[in-house]
């Protein structure tokens, strides 16, 4: 009790005294400089560390400046400070995962990814979950809420991570998202959306419940976003965020990159756009990947583009200090792939209860219903042959597990291709994906059987080696502390 009134009473002082907020974020960005860059605990080549810091102190300075811009309400931070991240709980957490190590040999994933319902409002041309209206498979909120209990009380995590389909039309049990997102007030929730959903009635509701922030997916500007995900819908987006900032709720945007938008989204002006004049508090980017309704892959980026959009994020991290992360161009700051249930990574669940190594490896061998009908747990899952050799690549790649402290970093392999599928392909067909794993759907299943895909995904990755490997080579590999870029480090923070 005595803990929690200090906690209180400090989230208090943080939020409303200017200097004692920037005196802490400058405390913290000191211990992560001195980390990264100066211990190198990880023993990391230090271009990974600079990045990895770069992104932080870009986290950092966007809620500055939009807290300075009242588009964060104090009340929401209070209570997303005090009820999820600054609590006595979060020591238990780490024993928790501690605990789990002792008993498996591997620590729990850092948090979970979880697409409760397939339905959507929309009918996006190459959705990656061939979701729409007609679309009714939902996952029943009691495995939902099992789930969920095991992620916080087995696996110590905080983290949930919500997908789809739309998860604004989840239903169940009569239970919806903000139900569940209220039922969990200790664990946080970043749900991706189509934004169209959300009006004063909902935003409200999230301003109380303190633990939820959606990041709204665009395809770019009003043009490209209406011409994928139809007539009228970039004005809603844009209604949204409105409302968000009102309540000063924090959004992120959301953008996925294909052959057709590549130029818009390769321009600094995209992302100062969405981040000055929008108020966006950060920004994920999804490279096309050829999966669900968009198994072509004429629209994913050629290497030589993919190579130029890291160049534009490398700036726009490093000089604008915008908060986005690129899922694979941005490898080297989650210490590569973070798939197939890794310490510190995530397992994907859908809406049918398949659980997947990553939103983007449509393939799986257990189900949560299943498993809890033969009772077992998720924890079961995690040892699947498919997610065992997925980890097993990841360690012989170059992830730093966080038992093998002796993995320098001249045995660490390009972490600008990080991703076992997209980027590896060949060696994920013959030696991660297994004979018992299954295709979630139908287009999945035709991947698995399209030769002509086997041979355009596994010619992408020489062409990417090409585009990558000289980099880094000379730019990250080689680099030592005497050539380190201190010059894209603010010092004074």
């Amino acid at each position: 009790m005595v803990s929690n009134l200090l906690v209180k009473n400090f989230t208090d002082l943080l939020l409303s005294k200017n200097s004692i907020r920037k005196n802490t974020e400058k405390i913290i960005l000191r211990k992560l400089k001195n980390d990264f860059l100066v211990k190198n605990k990880r023993n990391r080549n230090l271009k990974e560390a600079e990045y990895r810091y770069a992104f932080y102190e870009a986290v950092l300075t966007q809620f500055e400046k939009n807290f300075n811009r009242n588009y964060l309400s104090k009340d929401f931070m209070k209570r997303l400070l005090n009820n999820v991240f600054l609590q006595d709980k979060l020591l238990e957490n780490h024993e928790i995962k501690e605990d789990f190590y002792k008993q498996y040999g591997i620590y729990p994933p850092g948090f979970i990814t979880l697409s409760p319902t397939k339905k959507c409002n929309l009918n996006c041309t190459g959705c990656y979950a061939n979701s729409s209206g007609i679309n009714s498979e939902t996952l029943e909120y009691k495995y939902v809420e099992a789930i969920l209990r095991e992620n916080y009380e087995k696996w110590g995590n905080k983290g949930v991570v919500v997908s789809g389909g739309e998860p604004f039309l989840y239903k169940s049990e009569g239970k919806n998202l903000l139900d569940i997102a209220e039922n969990f007030n200790n664990m946080f929730f970043m749900v991706y959306t189509n934004g169209t959903l959300i009006d004063n009635d909902i935003a409200y509701k999230i301003y109380e419940l303190g633990n939820l922030i959606p990041a709204i997916s665009v395809e770019g500007y009003e043009q490209q976003t209406d011409e994928r995900r139809g007539k009228g819908v970039y004005r809603k987006i844009i209604d949204a965020t409105t409302i968000l900032k009102n309540y000063g709720i924090p959004f992120g945007i959301s953008v996925t990159v294909t052959k057709k938008n590549f130029d818009i989204i390769n321009k600094e002006e995209f992302y100062d756009y969405y981040f000055e004049k929008i108020g966006a508090s950060f920004m994920w980017v999804f490279q096309f990947m050829p999966i669900g309704r968009g198994t072509t892959i004429d629209l994913m980026l050629s290497a030589e583009q993919r190579r130029i959009l890291w160049e534009t994020w490398s700036k726009i991290l490093f000089e604008k200090k915008y908060p986005v992360a690129d899922f694979w161009n941005s490898g080297m700051i989650s210490y590569g792939c973070i798939a197939y249930g890794r310490a510190g990574g995530y397992l994907y669940i859908d809406w049918n209860g398949n659980i997947m190594p990553c939103v983007f490896v449509p393939y799986y061998e257990d189900n949560i219903k299943q498993l809890y009908l033969n009772g077992k747990t998720l924890t079961d899952a995690l040892f699947s042959k498919f997610f065992e050799n997925g980890r097993k690549w990841q360690y012989s790649y170059g992830y730093n597990h966080p038992v093998l402290n002796n993995v320098g970093s001249e045995k660490i392999q390009n972490l600008l291709l990080p991703c076992s599928i997209r980027d590896h392909y060949r060696n994920f067909r013959e030696n991660i994906l297994t004979v018992s794993s299954k295709p979630e759907d139908e287009y999945a299943e035709i991947a698995l059987k399209d030769k002509d895909y086997y041979e355009k995904l596994a010619n992408y990755e020489s062409d990417l080696k090409k585009e990558f490997d000289p980099i880094w080579e000379n730019q990250f590999k080689n680099i030592n502390k005497n050539n380190i870029n201190n010059n894209t480090i603010d010092k004074n923070r």
